[in-house]
């Protein structure tokens, strides 16, 4: 693709939605540190609400595999 092909308007348009996303996303990552701060505020233990939101976005079956795993790793060490 040369550059006497590249439609520029239609390419601007497309990066500016992407700043546009962009902004989007540094904003709601903002509001999540807020939500996780407030929670801290209130007592809780943020980095064990960041492993459960961890572990309910994750698919059942890989979940399970992966708590299978651990637990015969733990077993291997004597921990379990």
């Amino acid at each position: 693709m040369s550059t006497n092909s590249v439609d520029a308007g239609h390419l601007r348009a497309f990066l500016e939605r992407i700043e546009r996303l962009e902004e989007e996303k540094r904003a709601i990552a903002d509001d999540i540190k807020e939500v996780y701060a407030e929670a801290k505020g209130t007592g809780y233990d943020v980095k064990i609400m960041r492993k459960i939101v961890s572990i309910r976005r994750m698919d059942a079956d890989k979940r399970r595999e992966e708590e299978e795993i651990l637990e015969i790793y733990l077993a291997a060490l004597g921990e379990a």
